[in-house]
């Protein structure tokens, strides 16, 4: 059924992608090769730098994810930079070379590959250098950080220390200076245990020829880079290595693609997709269509809302601004992810929220803001109860008065926090998830009492 799905998205795409894959005896998917029109169209034009990125799922298959990256790739939006989708039979020297010969075979531009981008522990190396002999092969400064993360929980630090450990290292990637590194390394000799220091590889840090490939992006441009990823991983690992079924996995994936890269608008370096495949550039003149969107939906702000609720409400999209992703679409709610806070939204008026904003304020918050934004629509009246439209409230404290309650406040904020630990409990390996789970049997047992059984 599932394959059959597949052979369906096929039918269902304006443009037809490439879609090759082979079946076991047992009707399994045994590969798969993944390439839409628009994504040829994207790796023709920026061919220099690739980063490869795998998924694992839970029967043992691995999704090889091809994005381009470089300082030429302007791309907004989490799977904007997707190329390729990839399934080998095995990861072994033959499955990978058979991988990659297909890929090229699609792709003529795989000659001018200069550079590929990799996660440390990608041991086919020969079988990459043979493929793609001109490249150089390095590790990622995503992959770098995400696997210091790692290491940073699973030591159990003291707090203190992980926290500056954590900024420390964030802030480091975002202005991967030479100095800057060096004083990483320097901090990571004095805070980790001298027996666990060589599982950290911290003379990555040291390899200058690694963050070359890194280093052009200003401080503002590492943060949007590092999200961006960040949520493109979540978002692979949400279809395909959390489901069982491969064939499953990936029907979702692709569908989920083909429903939110319609928008083409989207991506600020003002690309279109020609009937040809061909990307053709637009004047750099034109104003993003992004900032016309947000300069919009402020204006409707000020005239609908009040000037409390304006302010208030000009916050959050201030945070949108810097950070927005919009994850998934349904037919009734959308799942807005922005960093690290999922919520979702009810976008029929009035529309609301799951947030701890819009439920305390019953204000459009920044994941109501983000779903305009990425919709390319504005306020409207009808999204606002009658208290905060313009010229019926005369000042935020009578608002707040009357509809502030403690009980309310104190009933979110549990949610929330339950809600988050619930889904870092469920995302963490099982050694972590052993361990933060004995945490909060203690301190249940110490809040109600060994004596009686908390669920958790």
């Amino acid at each position: 059924m599932a394959l059959t799905m597949l052979n369906e998205l096929l039918i269902e795409d304006p443009s037809p992608p490439m879609l090759l894959y082979q079946v076991s005896k047992t009707a399994k998917l045994d590969t798969l090769n993944y390439q839409s029109c628009f994504m040829q169209g994207v790796f023709a034009h920026f061919p220099e730098i690739l980063f490869i990125h795998r998924t694992y799922n839970p029967r043992g298959k691995v999704l090889y994810t091809f994005l381009v990256d470089g300082p030429r790739v302007q791309l907004e939006g989490h799977l904007a930079r997707a190329v390729y989708f990839a399934i080998p039979a095995k990861e072994d020297a033959e499955g990978l070379a058979q991988m990659f010969q297909v890929f090229k075979k699609f792709n003529p531009a795989w000659e001018r590959v200069c550079t590929i981008l990799v996660d440390p522990y990608f041991l086919p190396l020969p079988t990459l250098a043979m493929e793609f002999p001109a490249a150089e092969v390095l590790p990622s400064a995503f992959h770098i950080c995400k696997f210091l993360q790692g290491k940073f929980y699973q030591l159990s630090l003291e707090p203190p220390v992980e926290r500056v450990l954590l900024t420390s290292l964030q802030s480091t990637m975002c202005s991967a200076t030479a100095g800057n590194l060096r004083k990483l390394y320097t901090l990571l000799s004095n805070c980790i245990p001298p027996d666990q220091l060589p599982k950290l590889h911290s003379y990555w840090l040291l390899n200058d020829r690694i963050w070359l490939a890194h280093r052009w992006r200003s401080q503002a441009e590492s943060s949007q880079y590092f999200q961006g990823l960040e949520v493109t991983t979540r978002v692979l690992s949400q279809f395909f290595g959390t489901t069982p079924s491969v064939e499953q996995g990936m029907t979702s994936l692709l569908r989920y693609i083909q429903q939110n890269s319609g928008n083409k608008a989207s991506f600020s370096l003002g690309l279109s997709l020609q009937s040809n495949c061909a990307l053709s550039d637009v004047s750099p003149q034109s104003p993003k269509v992004e900032q016309l969107v947000e300069a919009c939906i402020q204006h409707s702000l000020n005239t609908i809302c009040t000037g409390p609720a304006a302010q208030l409400c000009l916050g959050e999209l201030a945070v949108v601004q810097k950070s927005v992703h919009l994850i998934g679409s349904g037919s009734e709610k959308v799942n807005i992810q922005i960093i690290e806070d999922t919520h979702r939204v009810q976008p029929q008026p009035p529309a609301t929220c799951t947030c701890y904003f819009n439920q305390a304020f019953h204000l459009p918050c920044r994941h109501i803001l983000a779903m305009l934004s990425a919709h390319h629509q504005v306020l409207q009246p009808n999204m606002l109860p009658p208290q905060w439209t313009a010229g019926c409230a005369a000042s935020l404290d009578g608002i707040l008065d009357s509809k502030w309650s403690e009980t309310l406040d104190k009933h979110l904020a549990v949610a929330l926090l339950t809600e988050e630990v619930g889904q870092l409990l469920q995302h963490c390996s099982q050694e972590e998830f052993e361990r933060r789970y004995s945490t909060l049997r203690e301190l249940a047992d110490s809040w109600i009492g060994p004596y009686e059984q908390v669920q958790l």
